[in-house]
């Protein structure tokens, strides 16, 4: 099996990657408790995923995984994007974040409400390889939070691949069936096969 070392510390993305790369046969490990989170210099996904990747197997001296997701809103010039997590401040809550972007939506009387997830995940080798994917999900924002599962955006973000519920409204199978993340990593394990 291969095996990789997990970049995030963030528990529900660790889940969600080790459920879909599991069915696979890759293995993912816990980002060592004695590494220090990576900081995200970068103002592009690719940039992000590929620091943390390349640092992660640095101090390690294994092959590593990471990635970054952002979430584009059409209205807001694409925005929170690359700064997702950190929208509402470089500290800020899942609802700290989703309260600015309802607040932002409404103050501009948006009727046009699409979005779009987009995932780019990244493989760092002790070569110095390395390797980029991505997979997105389109849909847009609804006017309230709607669902208590997932993390981050999900509860505001509906798609018509799940008929127009929000992500956060579904099931952990459900969501990994159409997400960008999943999207992404099923992208990683054909070329990992290939």
């Amino acid at each position: 099996m291969t095996e990789f070392i997990l970049a995030t510390a963030n528990p529900h993305k660790a889940h969600e990657i080790g459920l879909v790369l599991s069915g696979v046969g890759i293995g993912v490990v816990a980002r060592p408790a004695q590494v220090d989170d990576v900081e995200e210099t970068s103002d592009t996904l690719e940039g992000n995923a590929l620091l943390k990747a390349r640092a992660i197997c640095a101090a390690t001296g294994r092959a590593a995984i990471a990635d970054d997701t952002g979430l584009f809103v059409e209205a807001l010039g694409g925005r929170p994007g690359v700064r997702s997590a950190r929208y509402a401040g470089a500290e800020a809550t899942d609802a700290e974040n989703v309260k600015k972007l309802l607040s932002e939506l409404s103050e501009l009387g948006v009727v046009d409400r699409s979005a779009r997830f987009r995932t780019v995940i990244a493989v760092a080798y002790p070569d110095g390889s390395s390797t980029l994917v991505e997979g997105d999900l389109r849909g847009w924002i609804v006017d309230e939070p709607r669902g208590q599962r997932g993390f981050g955006y999900d509860p505001v973000f509906a798609t018509d691949e799940l008929g127009g519920r929000t992500l956060g409204e579904v099931s952990i199978e459900e969501k990994n069936g159409v997400s960008h993340r999943a999207r992404a990593l099923v992208a990683l394990a054909q070329r990992l096969v290939a």
